[in-house]
């Protein structure tokens, strides 16, 4: 876990649930709070504290963790900022996350939405955009990527917790894993929830979907009639980028995999692959 300092900015509240304290802070060297990088792979979100109930708080939006520049640009469009959350991704995370939980899908669980009064020029194309810090606490910080930046005993001891969850005495925890897994599709889609970012970066150790910023739900569809017409097609997708999770688990937990059994435990849930093969 790396060190960072950061600053507090004055900001306003978008979103808010509960009376959770808020954390405007963005990466400043001269900073005088610090926050804490999980891992080379959190490029801009950030540990920055936990609550009463031991949960930790984590922020997105704070800037790079590498590099001298907070936020870097790149010219596609003025949403390529690096490091930086625009309000509209960080309020589409906010809603859907929820629309999700309330399926009851373990998720993180969010606090607010800030945005900062810090506004950023973009002199390439002539724009000026304010952050967005969207904020949400988490019962395990690392994600399923970040196993090779944790201690063993780390993952043993979030591993040891999925018991809870296996009702049908499985002698492997990758297992129990893909059963989480596959019912949190099978409950997303039969409710026409797209995630749309279904991969190891996205759920923590202690199970949670994390990342609802590309997110499509009934309650918070696409804004752009185009996207929600590709919707769809998409669904598919997931089974896949699910498996690859489920196989990345096991491979860091040094599980032998049958295939087979995950094959059947798909098709269980109504993922039959057979109709993928080719």
């Amino acid at each position: 876990m790396k060190r960072i300092r950061s600053n507090k900015e004055s900001y306003t509240i978008v979103k808010q649930r509960g009376n959770y304290i808020c954390f405007p802070l963005l990466i400043n060297n001269n900073g005088g709070k610090d926050i804490y990088c999980i891992s080379p792979l959190h490029g801009r979100s950030f540990v920055v504290g936990q609550n009463d109930d031991g949960r930790y708080i984590v922020t997105k939006g704070n800037g790079l963790c590498y590099s001298q520049y907070p936020f870097i640009y790149t010219p596609d469009t003025t949403a390529d900022v690096w490091g930086l959350l625009l309000k509209e991704d960080a309020l589409r995370d906010y809603y859907c996350c929820q629309d999700v939980q309330a399926l009851g899908i373990k998720t993180n669980q969010m606090e607010c939405v800030l945005e900062l009064d810090y506004p950023i020029y973009i002199p390439q194309n002539k724009a000026t955009i304010k952050p967005a810090i969207l904020q949400y606490n988490v019962e395990c910080p690392y994600r399923i990527c970040d196993a090779p930046f944790m201690e063993k005993s780390q993952i043993e001891a979030e591993v040891n917790k999925w018991q809870q969850y296996n009702h049908k005495g499985y002698s492997q925890n990758h297992m129990i894993a893909a059963e989480v897994l596959i019912s949190n599709l099978r409950t997303m889609h039969d409710h026409e929830v797209l995630h749309n970012a279904i991969h190891e970066q996205n759920y923590t150790w202690a199970l949670e979907l994390l990342d609802f910023e590309l997110c499509r739900t009934p309650q918070h569809p696409y804004e752009k009639a185009d996207y929600e017409r590709h919707v769809p097609s998409l669904y598919s997708r997931e089974v896949i980028q699910t498996y690859v999770i489920i196989n990345y688990i096991a491979g860091v937990l040094r599980e032998e995999v049958n295939y087979a059994d995950i094959d059947a435990l798909f098709a269980e849930y109504g993922f039959d692959l057979s109709r993928f093969s080719v």
